[in-house]
């Protein structure tokens, strides 16, 4: 299939996701807005949680830059910056709500590759740092991207709170400086 229509396919994928819910997404849906007959799509993906795994790893929508800002603390900040426009801005943040948040309700939907393939990227910043000399090798470096995008996740999305420009810095100096 060629990128261009594979990418159509993923964005209609995914602005249905946001738009009705992952019980509202149906491949149906995702063929009438994309163009692609629904026999096409059910070859290359078995199921509409195949079909919305592979849209959160592979559109732009949801892409990851791993920052490199010559520090870890710049890192660390740019990254929670990241998360919080992700969830925060949409159309990202109608699309990660209601699909990861739909992965708690239904376990068909394996969110481990989009997570997995997230860390894969992040795991520069660790690597990095620890060669500059200001990590130890011992960390781990998935507690603290857990810790700093769990600390986004609850504050925007299950507290349904702002988060504001100064909450990068201040939750990463929180983790790196402690309270």
């Amino acid at each position: 299939m060629a990128p261009r229509k594979q990418q159509e396919i993923f964005d209609a994928t995914l602005r249905l996701v946001a738009e009705r819910g992952y019980d509202g997404l149906t491949v149906e849906g995702v063929a009438e807005r994309s163009g692609v007959n629904k026999t096409t799509i059910y070859r290359w993906w078995p199921s509409k949680a195949a079909l919305l795994g592979a849209a959160l790893v592979e559109s732009d929508v949801l892409g990851l830059d791993s920052p490199d800002t010559g520090s870890l603390r710049g890192d660390l900040v740019a990254l929670v910056e990241e998360v919080r426009r992700l969830l925060t801005e949409p159309p990202g943040s109608d699309v990660a709500v209601a699909a990861l948040g739909a992965a708690v309700r239904h376990p068909e939907l394996d969110v481990r590759r989009f997570f997995a393939d997230r860390f894969a990227r992040e795991r520069e910043i660790f690597e990095r740092a620890v060669s500059r000399g200001e990590l130890k090798a011992s960390v781990d470096p998935m507690l603290i991207v857990d810790l700093l995008a769990g600390a986004v996740w609850m504050r925007a999305v299950f507290r349904g709170l702002r988060v504001d420009d100064a909450f990068a810095t201040d939750a990463v100096s929180a983790l790196l400086d402690g309270v």
